[in-house]
């Protein structure tokens, strides 16, 4: 039944694969396709996560391309009618152990937020072998079948000069599974991150002014929000609605440089800004008895572009000095609570 449904995937993938690549030919993505996933009957035994695991791995191409840089490869399915997406992720904590993570669940939607979700890392004893073939390059085998992950080689990426601060550090390059790249920067002196959008390659999205301020761009693809600082344009928010369902669109949270973060740079920045953090991260920052990442999140989540009118606010404050203004773009985890957070600059007043 397993190898039932895999065929399914892989003809429907394959057939995809082959129309997207056929010269000038535009990528069409048809409802009578979608009906047609959802009128599968197919079993697939959808409690057993190895055999789940087995199903997408055999339903893959020979090799695929690992674009997020926290080395998430998502995946959807439909099964019996109902969509699953999940991810096969090849963590630089643990892949050179032989370890591959898999996670899946009913796909999150407004009148279905919490679906239970399926996780857990697979190695030797789950019958899952993981292969070092290159610097970023894995084959992951199991049930008679093998797929190589080519992991996202942006080890050449260069952050323009005048994008860096005097107080910040680059930490690193973001490739976000929106399909948007960002530059990953810390600020020493006031002890915050940024995201700064990377336009040394074309953006995938269309930028549009806010009615907010001229001064603050959303994409109409993904609906992130940017201030446009100096020669920088500085993420500030992303849809709430993405972020609450878990789609592409939640934001570049979940999707940290970590293939190319130099030593401890990543720890001793979290530290910085957050002291009771010492001595319960390790590099990437994950937390020592497994309950994930340190969150690192300091743009808005807002409903409506009116709530991005707080950080103009902020920079046009006098109360605020030109100093601080890197601390206009930062929501803190407390403050995102409120029904009208504002930044971090604007707390003490």
């Amino acid at each position: 039944m397993v190898r039932a449904l895999a065929a399914v995937l892989a003809l429907l993938l394959a057939a995809a694969a082959a129309r997207a690549q056929a010269p000038g030919r535009l990528p069409v993505h048809t409802n009578e396709a979608d009906i047609g996933e959802t009128r599968q009957s197919r079993e697939l035994p959808i409690g057993d996560m190895r055999a789940v695991f087995a199903a997408v791995l055999d339903s893959l191409p020979e090799r695929v391309n690992v674009l997020p840089t926290e080395n998430y490869y998502y995946v959807r399915f439909v099964h019996k009618g109902v969509r699953y997406v999940g991810n096969i992720r090849l963590a630089a904590a643990d892949r050179d152990q032989g370890k591959v993570h898999f996670s899946f669940s009913e796909e999150p939607a407004d009148w279905n937020g919490e679906p239970a979700d399926r996780h857990g890392a697979l190695g030797p004893g789950e019958g899952v072998l993981v292969q070092k073939i290159a610097a970023l390059e894995y084959r992951v085998s199991a049930g008679g079948r093998s797929v190589t992950f080519a992991l996202n080689d942006l080890s050449r990426t260069v952050l323009p000069a005048d994008h860096l601060a005097a107080d910040e550090t680059f930490l690193g390059p973001v490739f976000d599974e929106s399909g948007i790249r960002f530059f990953f920067v810390f600020n020493a002196r006031l002890k915050v991150f940024h995201f700064l959008l990377d336009e040394t390659e074309p953006v995938a999205d269309a930028l549009f002014p806010s009615p907010a301020s001229s001064r603050i761009v959303i994409g109409k693809r993904t609906g992130f929000a940017f201030y446009l600082w100096d020669k920088r344009k500085v993420l500030i928010g992303v849809h709430e609605r993405q972020s609450r369902l878990n789609t592409a669109l939640d934001g570049p949270f979940d999707q940290l440089p970590e293939n190319f973060i130099a030593g401890d740079a990543l720890r001793d920045a979290i530290v910085a800004s957050e002291p009771g953090a010492k001595g319960k991260i390790d590099r990437f920052g994950n937390f020592a008895d497994g309950a994930g990442r340190f969150l690192i999140h300091p743009y808005m989540l807002y409903r409506e572009l009116a709530d991005l009118a707080v950080f103009t606010r902020c920079m046009s404050s006098r109360a605020v000095r030109p100093a601080d203004h890197a601390l206009c773009f930062v929501i803190d985890d407390q403050e995102a609570q409120r029904r009208n957070p504002r930044p971090k600059a604007m707390k003490s007043r």
